[in-house]
C-alpha cells in the first residue's frame, strides 16, 4: 500500500530546464545526469514493489526526516508487523571493484563514497527519530542495486546489500514477512510522512538570468527546446511528439515560475521565439 508517492526534486527538475535552455559546464552536466541517473534508478525500484509486494507493507518514498538540526533521507520505506525497511537504492552502472572499505569504479581506479556508510547513518538516525516517539519497531536496512548492468567484484559478505540478480528473491522475502497492519502501523507511516521536510533545493545551481536562457516551448517528451506551433500543435523538431500549444505553454509558465519564483513580469515573455503569435489566431 503505497502511503507516499516519489516525486521529482526540484533540484532535479531545475537542472533539467537549464540543461535544455543554456551550456551546462562538464561538471555541471555531471551534477545533472547524477540526479538524473538517482531518479530514474528509484522509480525502476518503485515499479518493482508495485508490481511484486502484497498489500500488507506500507510503502513510502523518498522521506526527508530531521533530528537535532540533522537531515537523512531514506529512498524508500517499507512497514510490517514487526519490521521497518528502510531502503537505499543505487543505480550505479558498470563494473566496480571493493577494496578497504571502499567502493571503486573499475575503469578509472577511483573511489567513490560508500553507501553502506550512507546506509548506516540512516538506520542510526530513523531509529533514534522513531524512539524519541515511542516507536520500538525492529529496523532491517537495505542497500539496493538495481541497474542489471552494475557489477561489484570483491563483493564483502553482507547481508545488508541486494544486488540485480537477488531483487527477486529479495521480494519473496518481504512478502514471506508476517504483516497484519493495524491503527499503530498507520500512525508510524502518517509520522513519518508528517514529518517529511524540504530539504534546500537549490546547493549547487549554475549561474543563470532570463537573459542567459534560451527562450521557446519545450518538448514535454525529450525536453527538447525546438518546437514548433501549427494550428494550435506544437511539435518538436527533435523527437516529432507532438502535443496542444496549451499543454506545452502550460508547462514552460510552470518552468518559468520555478526559475523564477520571486519575479512579477508577465510570463509570456518566455514564450518569445517559440510560435506564440499562433495562439493569438
Amino acid at each position: 500500500m503505497l502511503i507516499k508517492p516519489r516525486s521529482e526534486s526540484d533540484l532535479l527538475k531545475i537542472m533539467r530546464i537549464l540543461n535544455a535552455r543554456m551550456n551546462l559546464n562538464e561538471d555541471e552536466k555531471k551534477q545533472y545526469l547524477y540526479l538524473k541517473k538517482g531518479y530514474e534508478g528509484e522509480v525502476a525500484f518503485d515499479l518493482l514493489t508495485a508490481s511484486n509486494l502484497n498489500s500488507e507493507i506500507y510503502i513510502l518514498n523518498d522521506i526527508m526526516l530531521e533530528r537535532n538540526n540533522s537531515k537523512f533521507q531514506i529512498d524508500t520505506v517499507m512497514i510490517v508487523q514487526n519490521t521497518i525497511f528502510p531502503c537505499e537504492v543505487k543505480n550505479y552502472e558498470g563494473d566496480y571493484y571493493y577494496q578497504n572499505d571502499e567502493f571503486n569504479l573499475c575503469k578509472i581506479k577511483k573511489p567513490i563514497s560508500n553507501p553502506l556508510h550512507q546506509l548506516k547513518r540512516s538506520e542510526t538516525m530513523l531509529r533514534e527519530y522513531l524512539q524519541d516517539d515511542g516507536f520500538h519497531f525492529h529496523i532491517e536496512p537495505y542497500l539496493i542495486f538495481i541497474n542489471p548492468g552494475f557489477f561489484l567484484y570483491q563483493a564483502p559478505q553482507n547481508n545488508s546489500i541486494i544486488f540485480p540478480s537477488q531483487l527477486s528473491c529479495f521480494m519473496k522475502k518481504l512478502n514471506s514477512k508476517p504483516s497484519k497492519l493495524n491503527g499503530m502501523h498507520r500512525k508510524l507511516a502518517d509520522k513519518l510522512t508528517d514529518g517529511h521536510t524540504i530539504d534546500s533545493p537549490y546547493p549547487k545551481l549554475p549561474p543563470y538570468n532570463y537573459h542567459s536562457l534560451q527562450k521557446g516551448l519545450t518538448c514535454g517528451t525529450c525536453n527538447s527546446p525546438f518546437m514548433y506551433c501549427c494550428e494550435r500543435k506544437a511539435t518538436c523538431n527533435h523527437c516529432g511528439y507532438e502535443e496542444e500549444v496549451e499543454s506545452a505553454v502550460v508547462r514552460s509558465v510552470g518552468e518559468f515560475k520555478l526559475l523564477f519564483p520571486d519575479l512579477k513580469s508577465p510570463l509570456i515573455l518566455f514564450m518569445i521565439g517559440a510560435g506564440w503569435s499562433s495562439l493569438e489566431r
